[in-house]
């Protein structure tokens, strides 16, 4: 792999796996959805699910939608226990070792991004969290967002790599000119053209960069 100069990293099931904190996050958006809009728990869910498919991020529909204040939607739905969180000490040395700058670029809000981080033991190997509030509300995949996040950190996206577990969130970024990498379960045959690699997890990939630089 060619050397790169710098690595923008999703955060929810790239850089740690889905736990205990997706399911609390996802019982306080539905109860928000409930309460603002006098609905029950069904058309709740309904609701979040629905917005979540259309926009990337349920938020954005809220607002669209219904008027829903997001930056109370995402400082309340984001303020759980984040204590199942614990360093993986192999993911830790491996980020340590990148030789460019790091960013995590998420669809979350609220200080989402810096608590996680901060549990993962990461937070002292990334330059800053770019999320949902910074990209003016505009979620992956739209591609405001990767404009923005380029804009506001300074990116030459030919020189750097974008990791995602999300593969729509791929198609975007490289035609913009990052090289992407897909991570997790999602393995399409044949892969896309937008999918410059694949692995099953960041470590992995970490591992093999990192092998050849």
């Amino acid at each position: 792999m060619n050397a790169a100069r710098d690595f923008v990293f999703d955060l929810d099931n790239t850089l740690y796996p889905v736990s205990d904190i997706y399911d609390a996050i996802g019982a306080r958006m539905s109860a928000y959805i409930a309460r603002a809009l006098a609905v029950d728990e069904v058309e709740a869910l309904a609701l979040r699910e629905r917005y979540f498919h259309a926009y990337g991020a349920t938020v954005s529909g809220l607002s669209r939608h219904h008027g829903i204040d997001a930056h109370d939607f995402l400082a309340d739905v984001h303020n759980v226990d984040y204590s199942a969180l614990t360093p993986d000490a192999e993911l830790v040395a491996l980020i340590a070792r990148l030789p460019g700058r790091r960013i995590v670029f998420t669809n979350g809000g609220g200080g989402h991004g810096q608590r996680a981080l901060a549990r993962l033991g990461l937070a002292n190997h990334f330059e800053r969290v770019f999320d949902l509030e910074d990209a003016g509300l505009a979620p992956k995949p739209e591609r405001a967002a990767y404009e923005r996040l380029i804009a506001a950190c300074g990116l030459a996206p030919t020189s750097a790599f974008l990791v995602e577990d999300t593969l729509k969130n791929l198609e975007p970024a490289h035609a913009l000119g990052f090289r992407t990498v897909l991570v997790g379960a999602v393995h399409p045959e044949p892969r896309p053209d937008y999918v410059d690699a694949r692995y099953a997890d960041v470590k992995a990939f970490l591992r093999a960069y990192l092998a050849d630089a």
